[in-house]
């Protein structure tokens, strides 16, 4: 018997990447976003277009007998877009209600198991204040102080997934994302994540120019290739545990180093210049003790391998633009 999915979120970068990663495992599939994917990372066999945040929308979709569903769906994007204060109130209210209609339809349509991507912002800002020796294992998310309204609405809807399992019997999967990437995903407009916003710099940056850097670029981070991250989310569903538990690298840099590796894989010659701008905590990596004791399994591909894949992909989108622009300007 085909086993059946619905994945939540799917016209984003990793919803896209899941269904096609559920697809070779012979599952058939349900996209459902309030998009498209919007570079045809879309394998799906059915694909609706509903705003998860209408109640009757959301029960509507749950129709077909579904052993699992994956809810990626929220309102979220880079640092450009989390910090600066601008979008708090919608990223709240939208995701939130994602989360609540979600589980609901769930729990009436009696669906047996679902996946929440949770997020590595709902650490404490005050562990991670030290670039150096950041502390985001599971255990010290509580005494609770996400340094964005965006991590305090994930802490609690890893709060509410947990209940609804308590009073429902859903079984339910936690993941707390660090810094997904790869390509195929969002990489200019303001909600891109800081991969995709530094290889766009350096793509469209001319040798012997610099680009810009925010912060001091003392900064850290560790940032997970995509195809590791649903090794991982499937390894997550199949097992007993759950959660919630990192997914992320242990491979942390430093925000200009960051910058050097992609400059070097670009082969351009280019300075760094930093700049004033939106950073979030002074460091952060994924702690994976939990996953190894719970998966025996932990990430293994170097961040550069990814970056190469990153950026190549990156560059063309890049000349692509330029060159729709030129062809617009010469007509």
């Amino acid at each position: 018997m085909t086993k059946k999915a619905i994945v939540l979120g799917a016209g984003g970068f990793i919803g896209g990447n899941l269904i096609n990663r559920l697809k070779k495992e012979g599952y058939w599939v349900r996209g459902v976003d309030l998009k498209r994917n919007e570079y045809g990372n879309d394998a799906a066999d059915d694909f609706v277009l509903v705003d998860l945040s209408n109640t009757s929308f959301c029960e509507s979709i749950m129709d077909r007998g579904f052993g699992e569903v994956y809810q990626l769906a929220a309102d979220m994007g880079g640092a450009g877009y989390i910090f600066t204060g601008e979008h708090d109130a919608d990223v709240m209210r939208n995701s939130v209600l994602c989360n609540v209609n979600t589980l609901e339809a769930c729990k009436n349509h009696q669906i047996p198991k679902i996946f929440y991507s949770s997020s590595a912002c709902i650490y404490p800002e005050y562990n991670q204040l030290d670039p150096d020796n950041p502390k985001c294992s599971e255990e010290s998310a509580y005494p609770a102080a996400p340094d964005s309204e965006y991590g305090w609405e994930k802490l609690f809807s890893e709060r509410l997934y947990l209940s609804y399992q308590r009073n429902y019997g859903i079984k339910v999967r936690i993941a707390r994302f660090h810094n997904i990437f790869g390509p195929m995903g969002t990489w200019t407009g303001g909600k891109e994540k800081a991969p995709a916003a530094m290889c766009r710099k350096v793509a469209e940056a001319k040798d012997g120019t610099y680009i810009e850097v925010w912060g001091d670029g003392v900064q850290t981070r560790s940032f997970l290739y995509i195809d590791e991250c649903l090794e991982a989310v499937r390894r997550l569903m199949e097992s007993d545990f759950s959660g919630p538990v990192n997914i992320g690298s242990e491979e942390m840099i430093a925000i200009n180093d960051f910058a050097k590796m992609t400059i070097e894989i670009s082969g351009k010659k280019l300075s760094i210049k930093n700049i004033k701008g939106p950073t979030g905590v002074r460091g952060r990596n994924s702690d994976n003790h939990l996953l190894l004791e719970k998966l025996g399994w932990r990430p293994s591909q170097p961040l550069k391998k990814g970056m190469i894949e990153t950026y190549t992909w990156i560059s063309s989108q890049v000349r692509e633009a330029a060159n729709k622009v030129l062809i617009t300007n010469e007509t």
